[in-house]
């Protein structure tokens, strides 16, 4: 059995709102197993000393694509080995790799690669994948390749069904036939609203009568907000839906997302890196999707001025929210952790420090320098002075 002492434990109250929790140990192996009053004598066979820093369940990163040189999309599996390594360093326990609008075949090919990784165990767990497209709207691609767009069909994802947890598409190119909404959910497939030009009325329809939970990188790949047009953004911020929010300051200026945490109950916001092979790789030329991207401190454009994907990290996303919007900690820790998991319905598993949950744990300081990292109880990063990376 395993001990951390000495930390500042983040943890659910009574009403499922986390707190944080002084003068207690938690009691671990590969699960929680109690938390006791520091009073309390326990003997464990490796003792971990929090030194007064938080103690908080794993970060939960559902839309990344890359880091660290390496991209999803990338025909090897190292890729996938180098970002599950570099986003432990960041905190982060588990994540969805995310595809882009790519040929089929290789969307096909990075489904199968990531089903095989995730049977393996090193740096932060794969959960699943993400698919960003290729069922989106041309006219609010992004950095997506608009050449390899097609119309959703469960048809042609059925055989990766295992894999896929969460989808982003265009409500409005379904032409008012969701059975391949219906399908994905019938499969345990989170559906969400991206690379969209929906009106209000057909987002909110795809909310309320459709099911659809999710909205991809609010703000980012839709119609801005207009008082005369509320569009997706209004029937996010009117609904109970999962809003996904990239805190690099780039992507959402810092006032709307104070905006968005005092309109949006703070179970319905997740934080999103949304990274690419650029990040934690300081400026200079990258790509993303086939296309060159430029790197100039946070942000990352292509060579028309479009802003594609971030460098952002979730220990930075937590501090830049943190600042942007005057929350308390344990809050925003719920929108890295808790509320992920939620989504992807997996709460009961991971998102929160409680007895019986698999023990992902990440240990940082007041700064959101990340300190220590476990995944199922097991180290997979410990801050060290020498790091190069530091």
């Amino acid at each position: 059995m395993k001990a951390i002492i000495n930390g500042r434990i983040i943890v659910p109250d009574i009403n499922g709102n986390f707190k944080t929790l002084n003068n207690h140990m938690l009691i671990f192996d590969n699960y929680i197993q109690d938390i006791l009053p520091m009073e309390d004598s326990y003997i464990a066979a490796d003792i971990i000393d929090a030194k007064g820093c938080y103690v908080a369940p794993g970060f939960i990163n559902i839309h990344i694509h890359g880091c660290g040189g390496a991209d999803t999309m990338d025909d090897n599996l190292q890729s996938l080995s180098t970002i599950r390594i570099y986003q432990a360093k960041t905190g982060v326990t588990s994540f969805l790799p995310t595809t882009m609008t790519y040929d089929l075949p290789r969307i096909y090919r990075a489904l199968e690669r990531i089903r095989a990784a995730r049977q393996t165990q090193e740096g932060a767990a794969i959960l699943g994948c993400h698919m960003e497209g290729p069922f989106i709207n041309a006219a609010r691609k992004g950095a997506q390749s608009s050449q390899n767009i097609i119309n959703a069909d469960f048809s042609l994802i059925e055989k990766y069904k295992d894999i896929i947890r969460l989808i982003t598409l265009a409500p409005e190119t379904l032409s008012g036939n969701y059975s391949f909404v219906e399908q994905c959910q019938k499969n345990n497939i989170t559906v969400s609203i991206g690379h969209s030009s929906a009106k209000y009325s057909v987002a909110q329809d795809a909310i309320k009568n459709h099911h659809i939970t999710h909205i991809t990188h609010l703000f980012n790949g839709m119609p801005p907000f207009h008082h005369r047009h509320p569009g997706i953004v209004g029937a996010a911020l009117d609904s109970d839906v999962f809003c996904e929010l990239i805190t690099d300051n780039v992507h959402v200026h810092p006032v709307v997302q104070r905006m968005v945490y005092r309109l949006k109950n703070r179970g319905y916001i997740i934080l999103i890196t949304d990274s690419m092979r650029a990040c934690l790789l300081g400026d200079g030329i990258s790509e993303l999707g086939g296309q060159k991207v430029y790197v100039k401190g946070q942000t990352a454009t292509l060579s028309d001025g479009t802003i594609a994907g971030s460098v952002l990290t979730m220990d930075r996303a937590i501090a830049n929210f943190m600042n942007a919007s005057g929350a308390k900690l344990p809050e925003i820790i719920e929108m890295v952790t808790k509320n992920p998991a939620k989504e992807l319905g997996i709460y009961q598993q991971i998102g929160s420090i409680e007895k019986g949950k698999q023990a992902d744990i990440t240990i940082f300081d007041d700064t959101i320098k990340i300190k220590t990292v476990l995944v199922n109880g097991h180290c997979v990063y410990t801050h060290h002075k020498n790091n190069s990376s530091d």
